[in-house]
């Protein structure tokens, strides 16, 4: 029996470090092309032995690896490790992660080839990498913590990575704040867990979860909570922010201020997922309150469904996709409510592949277009760009789950478990859930048509060499002269795009079959997940599978299928056949129309309330109290004090001889008339 040794794993996790400190630090002596050799050498390495240790862990036999590796500290009972976890859950993420940052880093090659900053962005990227394996494969709460702040670290510096655009540096900021939000209240879910088991390693921890039935904790006096539900709604806010679950999902659309492939690996791989992850890994904990579940149930069904209206009304290529998202991740969401943690991580596996490819896919257009990004000014592409027209119909049949395509068995069996699930809120949350199938095949074609077909919505008005990479960091529009107007016409991309699109689009039809009996129905992430025979909805579905092909066959029968297909519909007869109806609906529905490009006034309530009235108070207690009591009393009164004091003391300092002896008299005589007067008493 092999068994996975401590160095693979260090290897899987330093691989990546070691390139993003080569291509950061170096970047002067090594070059761009030693830039992204180092990093994506090292990406690689950890792929191919995070495929190795899923093999090892799924055919070869090996047991479960849970170990320390580095003691970071101590405190009285409390020792802190450095360790790994490695599990079928964690290697299934290791594959997902480090497959897909593969092709983001082969991709970059080529999308940011005349970027000033391009040892920088590889740089970056591998760290990104780095953050997501720490995170993943942490065996402790404080490891994870780690790894969660450095993914937003990460995060905030590609965002805002052309910090040139002020655009960029504003979305930087809004994620990073936003996070901080959710991040709050992941700290004191630690916090709460460590005050409850003493203990923050995650075998501890589990093992005893057991505990937490009847267990209270008051944090108002008076009024005792259950601590389950407080450790894991606290630890369901941080997921909140970093899965970007509504309300703290207002960052996400923003992130697309930063280049194409960072968008990728942060919607696909990385970021968002850390949230998902995470709850899935806190099963033991999640099962101990019914309360926390249906919380994560509704919070998940309400991002599938409203966060995909506002795709359909968006026109930037990349933030139609970015919206699809947010409503997909509030489907992995809805299903770790309901207890289908399999069938949640299960959607984010395929998930990755054709999210990873859209994105990419969009960022060819983006290239071919001279970084146009609206797509009323493209159509018509598909005879110019037939490699990327292919792989982007690819990504949307899986996104929109036409059955046989990935998303198709990971979506359909959430829908289904949703369905299952007798836990409050579910009737309301099969609702959005469904409909959102609807909305997603609307979006996903409407973006399929306004690109790649219909009449060409741009003009070739030179044959210059067009605008360069290099040029998109200044604050001037993407396109190259007037909306609409191109240096010379629209062409594939060339082969270190297309190949990852290639490569990413053959999981995103395959990838289902194999996978989906063990994943979902054969008990495939073992003791990974926990889930209370009660709540065991997948278990219940397991009884009515049988096999992927009849569920393939079932599925042209199911509701899902026939919403998708009104979805298809729809978007066909008006993006397609009469374009003219979009807007005559924009005119009839003006009121609902106009909630969704406002994004519900989200941004202008959170500006509003909190960034501007967040000012205004702080300038309020300033001129009310703070500013009279620190900056009058504390700093300017000490200051004059100290001024008029010096002056007084300054008036005994004469210079004069006579002066200071007799000073030293009197001091002497008071000096010994004390003694004499104490010694009397």
């Amino acid at each position: 029996m092999i068994v996975i040794s401590e160095t693979i794993l260090l290897a899987i996790v330093l691989a990546p470090l070691a390139g993003a400190l080569l291509a950061g630090l170096l970047r002067n002596q090594i070059g761009r092309a030693g830039a992204s050799t180092v990093t994506i050498l090292g990406v690689a390495v950890s792929c191919g032995l995070s495929c190795w240790v899923l093999y090892q862990l799924v055919w070869g036999g090996a047991p479960n690896f849970n170990a320390d590796v580095y003691t970071w500290f101590t405190v009285g009972k409390l020792s802190l490790h450095v360790g790994f976890l490695v599990d079928r859950l964690t290697a299934m993420m290791l594959v997902v992660v480090t497959f897909v940052s593969l092709m983001v880093h082969i991709y970059t090659i080529g999308y940011m080839a005349d970027d000033p900053g391009y040892q920088r962005f590889f740089s970056y990227i591998a760290l990104f990498t780095f953050s997501m394996l720490m995170l993943v494969m942490a065996n402790n709460f404080l490891q994870l913590f780690f790894g969660w702040e450095a993914v937003g670290l990460v995060s905030y510096l590609l965002i805002g990575f052309w910090f040139e655009r002020p655009t960029a540096t504003f979305a930087a900021l809004k994620a990073f704040l936003v996070n901080r939000v959710g991040d709050f209240g992941f700290v004191l879910g630690i916090a709460a867990v460590l005050y409850g088991f003493g203990t923050l390693d995650y075998g501890s921890v589990f093992a005893q979860a057991g505990t937490l039935d009847g267990t209270t904790i008051e944090v108002i006096g008076g009024h005792p909570w259950s601590l389950a539900t407080v450790i894991c709604v606290l630890l369901f806010v941080g997921a909140m922010g970093k899965s970007a679950q509504v309300p703290l999902h207002v960052w996400l659309p923003d992130s697309m201020e930063g280049p194409t492939p960072i968008s990728a690996l942060i919607h696909a791989a990385t970021m968002v997922t850390a949230g998902i992850f995470m709850v899935a890994r806190m099963s033991p904990l999640f099962e101990h309150s019914e309360t926390a579940l249906s919380l994560v149930l509704i919070v998940g069904a309400t991002t599938a469904f409203f966060t995909g209206l506002i795709g359909i009304v968006q026109n930037d290529i990349k933030r139609v996709i970015a919206y699809s998202t947010l409503s997909q991740l509030g489907y992995m969401c809805a299903a770790l409510g309901a207890s289908a943690y399999a069938a949640g991580v299960y959607h984010l596996m395929t998930h990755a592949f054709f999210k990873a490819l859209l994105f990419l896919g969009a960022g060819s257009v983006i290239v071919a277009m001279h970084h146009e990004q609206d797509m009323r000014r493209m159509g018509g592409l598909r005879k110019y760009m037939p490699i990327t027209y292919i792989t982007m119909w690819i990504g949307s049949l899986a996104l929109a789950g036409a059955p046989g395509f990935a998303g198709f068995f990971s979506k359909d069996a959430i829908i289904e478990a949703i369905g299952e699930s007798h836990r409050t809120g579910h009737l309301y949350a099969y609702i959005c859930v469904l409909a959102g199938v609807f909305v997603t095949a609307l979006y996903s074609f409407r973006l399929l048509y306004m690109t790649f077909h219909g009449k060409e919505r741009f003009t070739v008005v030179g044959h210059g060499q067009g605008r360069t990479h290099a040029k998109t960091t200044s604050d001037e529009p993407h396109h190259a002269h007037h909306p609409g107007e191109l240096e010379h016409p629209p062409h594939e991309s060339p082969w270190v795009i297309t190949v990852p699109l290639i490569l990413l689009a053959i999981p995103s039809v395959v990838i289902g079959w194999p996978t989906v009996a063990p994943m979902l129905y054969g008990g495939w992430f073992g003791s990974s997940i926990h889930v209370a025979q009660a709540n065991d909805v997948l278990g219940e579905l397991a009884r009515e599978f049988h096999g992927p092909l009849a569920m393939f066959a079932q599925g042209f029968v199911s509701p899902p299928f026939w919403i998708a297909l009104a979805g298809f519909a729809v978007a066909t007869y008006v993006y397609l056949f009469n374009p003219k109806i979009a807007e005559q609906c924009e005119r009839i529905l003006l009121p609902v129309y106009r909630a969704l490009v406002r994004k519900y006034w989200f941004d202008e309530l959170y500006y509003n309330l909190f960034a501007r009235g967040g000012v205004k108070l702080g300038r309020a207690f300033w001129k009310g109290g703070d500013g009279a009591l620190l900056d009058g009393v504390m700093v300017d009164g000490s200051a004059a004090f100290v001024a008029r004091s010096a002056q007084i003391v300054r008036r005994l300092q004469t210079g004069y001889l006579y002066s200071y002896a007799f000073a030293m008299i009197v001091g002497l005589i008071l000096l010994l008339g004390g003694f004499w007067y104490w010694g009397l008493h």
